[in-house]
C-alpha cells in the first residue's frame, strides 16, 4: 500500500539536486548524517578499531570498579570457590553468559552458566533464586550477573546476607539507587554481550592462558551477535563488534551455530553457504537471533546456550532442530496473540499508549505482540499476560518516546522492572493494572504529540538517477554493516516516470518496477507494495525513496533500486 502518512524527512537538503555529484560528494553527505563530521571520525568509521584495542575508558566503563572485579575472581579461582553467572534468556544475555563462562571455564572447573526460567523467575538477579543456588551449591561465593542486574537491589542485598559477593555487568539504564554490590561494570555504550567480553579480555590479561586467548577471539562472534540482536546502534565500539564478529561469523567453528546455519538453511554443517547466504545483520536480526530468542521465550534458554557451548556436533544438530521447533511454535503463538489484541486495539480511541490485558497472552510472547501492534497503529504499547496474582508486562516504543521513563513514574504501582527507551517490561499485580491503564494514560498523552505520532522516514538526501552507478553502490557498501543508527541509505528521487509495473511472487505481493528519468532507466523491486500495480500505468509521475543494490544475475553486475515508499505525484 502507499503510505500516505509517512513522512518523508530529508536529514540533508541539497539546494539543487539535479546537479551532477562526484560520489564522494554524497558519500559525505551520508557520513554526516551520521555524525561523523571530523576526519577522524570518519577514517574510524571506514576502519573500526578491533575490539581487542578498544579501551577501558572509552567505553565510559570504571577501571577502579573493573579492577576490584578481576582481583576478586583471581581470588576466587585461587581459593577454589563456586562461582555462578547469571545470565538474562534473551539473545543477548544468553551470548553474554556463553563468553564469561567459556573464558572463566578454561580458568577454573568451579564455574556454572545460570540463565532464570522466564516463567518461574522472571527477569534478572533473584533473591529466591539465589537462596536456591546457596542451597545446592554450600561453596558458592561469587554471583557474576551479565547483561542484567543494574536494577536487582533485593537479590543483591540477599546475596549479601549469604556470604556471597556480587559483580554486577550489565548495560541497562540505572534505577534511581545502585545495589550494594562488590563491585560494577557498568555502560550503556555496548550490549550486555560486549561487557561481558570486555571483563573476559581484562581477565585474560591478569591471568595469562594460552587456551583462553583463543576462547576471547573464538568469542568476539558471540559478542556480535547480542549487540546485533539487542538493537545496539552499529557505531563506535558497537561497530567494531559488529564488524569483526561477523567476520568471526562467516567462517565459525563453533558446532552449534553451523548447526544452525543448517537448521535455518542458511548453510551447510560444513560451513558451504546456501543459495550464496552470507551472515550479515539481517541474518542475525530475521533468522539466527529469534531461533535463539525462541527457548527463553517458550521453553528454557539454557537450551541455547548449550547450543553456543557444545563441542558435539551430534548434540549440536539435536539442539538446532530443537530450536527451529520451537521458533516456529513461537511464531503460530504470535499470531494468535496478535489476532487477538489487534481487535482489543481496534475497539478504543487511544489519546496515549495502547495498553492492553488478557490472561490468554503468552507470557513469551508479549514483547513481541507489543512491536506487532506498533508497527500497525504506530503508537507505544504496552500487552500483559494476566496471571491470577501477578502480571507481567512487556513495552514497545516509537521513535521521540521514552517509554522506561514514563513507565518510572508509576514505580509506586508496579513491581518492578527495567529497560530501554524503545523497550522495557516490568511486573504488577492483576488488580492494579486498570489503574496503571489510566495513569499511563494520563502521562503518556500530552507527550503523544501529532508530531511524534506521525511515522517518519529518514532519508538521507535527494538525488537524481543520472547521479546513480555502480560505483556508487560499491562506495556505499562499505557503510556495512548496517542496523541501528547506521541504517542503510536512503535516497529520494521525485518525478519518477514508470514505464512497467507488474506483481511478482506469491499471490502477487510485491511490485516490479521499470522506472526512468532523464533517459536513465533502472529496475526497481517494492516488496510489499503489490497491490498499488493498477494504480502505476505507464508514464505515471511518481517519487520514490529507495535504497542502491546490486543485482549479479548471469555475472552481470547492474544496479537495481529496492523502493522502500511510493508517492503518486
Amino acid at each position: 500500500m502507499v503510505n500516505k502518512d509517512l513522512r518523508w524527512e530529508i536529514l540533508k537538503k541539497i539546494q539543487n539536486p539535479e546537479s551532477k555529484f562526484q560520489i564522494n560528494e554524497i558519500i559525505n553527505i551520508l557520513l554526516e548524517n551520521r555524525g561523523l563530521k571530523t576526519k577522524s571520525q570518519k577514517e574510524e568509521f571506514f576502519n573500526p578499531i578491533h575490539p581487542g584495542k578498544i579501551t577501558v575508558k572509552s567505553l565510559n566503563l570504571d577501571q577502579k570498579q573493573l579492577d576490584k572485579a578481576i582481583k576478586r575472581v583471581k581470588n576466587a579461582i585461587k581459593n577454589k570457590e563456586q562461582i555462578i553467572i547469571y545470565g538474562d534468556y534473551d539473545a543477548d544475555g544468553i551470548c553474554a553468559t556463553a563468553v564469561l563462562w567459556e573464558c572463566l571455564y578454561s580458568l577454573t572447573k568451579n564455574v556454572i552458566p545460570y540463565i532464570p526460567n522466564r516463567f518461574d523467575e522472571g527477569y534478572g538477579a533473584n533473591a529466591g533464586s539465589i537462596g536456591n543456588l546457596k542451597s545446592q551449591f554450600p561453596n558458592f561465593k561469587l554471583l557474576i550477573t551479565v547483561d542484567n542486574g543494574i536494577v536487582a537491589n533485593d537479590a543483591v542485598d540477599k546475596a549479601n546476607k549469604l556470604g556471597i559477593d556480587v559483580i554486577i555487568t550489565d548495560h541497562h539504564q540505572k534505577g534511581k539507587k545502585l545495589p550494594k554490590a562488590y563491585s560494577i561494570i557498568h555502560t550503556d555504550k555496548i550490549s550486555g554481550a560486549g561487557v561481558a567480553w570486555i571483563l573476559a579480555r581484562e581477565i585474560i590479561k591478569k591471568i595469562p592462558n594460552p587456551k583462553s586467548q583463543i576462547l576471547i577471539g573464538n568469542s568476539l562472534e558471540l559478542a556480535a551477535m547480542g549487540t546485533i540482536a539487542d538493537q545496539l546502534p552499529l557505531l563506535g565500539p558497537n561497530r567494531s563488534f559488529a564488524k569483526y564478529g561477523l567476520e568471526a561469523l562467516n567462517y565459525t567453528g563453533r558446532p552449534g551455530l553451523l548447526a544452525l546455519y543448517e537448521e535455518a538453511g542458511l548453510r551447510n554443517l560444513q560451513g558451504r553457504t546456501l543459495q550464496g547466504a552470507k551472515i550479515g545483520t539481517y541474518e542475525v536480526n530475521f533468522i539466527i537471533a529469534p531461533r535463539i530468542n525462541a527457548m527463553g521465550r517458550m521453553e528454557h534458554a539454557i537450551d541455547s546456550l548449550r547450543l553456543l557451548c557444545t563441542k558435539n556436533s551430534q548434540k549440536a544438530r539435536e539442539l538446532a532442530n530443537f530450536l527451529g521447533r520451537t521458533n516456529r511454535e513461537r511464531q503460530r503463538v504470535v499470531d494468535e496473540v496478535v489476532l487477538h489484541a489487534r481487535k482489543m486495539a481496534q475497539k478504543n480511541e487511544w489519546s496515549g499508549a495502547i495498553v492492553l490485558a488478557h490472561e490468554s497472552y503468552h507470557e513469551g510472547v508479549i514483547g513481541l505482540a507489543a512491536s506487532k501492534l506498533v508497527e500497525e497503529f504506530y503508537r507505544p504499547a504496552i500487552v500483559l499476560s494476566k496471571g491470577k496474582k501477578i502480571s507481567k508486562a512487556s513495552a514497545r516504543s516509537i521513535s521521540g518516546f521514552n517509554i522506561i521513563e514514563s513507565i518510572r513514574k508509576l514505580d509506586s504501582i508496579t513491581l518492578g522492572g527495567g529497560g530501554h527507551p524503545m523497550a522495557a517490561g516490568f511486573s504488577i499485580e492483576t488488580g492494579k493494572i486498570e489503574i496503571f491503564a489510566k495513569k499511563f494514560e494520563e502521562i503518556t498523552s500530552p507527550l503523544l504529540t501529532d508530531d511524534v505520532l506521525t511515522k517518519k522516514l529518514k532519508v538521507d538526501t535527494e538525488v537524481e538517477f543520472k547521479n546513480l552507478n555502480v560505483e556508487l553502490e560499491a562506495e556505499i557498501s562499505k557503510f556495512e554493516p548496517t542496523g541501528i543508527g547506521n541504517p542503510t541509505p536512503v535516497f529520494i528521487t521525485k518525478n519518477v516516470s514508470v514505464v512497467d509495473a507488474r506483481t511478482v511472487g506469491a499471490e502477487g505481493k510485491h511490485l516490479k518496477l521499470t522506472l526512468e528519468k532523464d533517459d536513465k532507466i533502472f529496475n526497481a523491486i517494492a516488496f510489499g507494495k503489490g497491490e498499488i500495480a493498477p494504480l502505476l500505468s505507464p508514464n505515471k509521475k511518481v517519487g520514490i525513496a529507495y535504497n542502491l543494490s546490486l543485482d549479479t544475475w548471469n555475472g552481470n553486475k547492474s544496479l537495481q533500486l529496492k523502493v522502500k515508499d511510493l508517492k503518486l505525484s
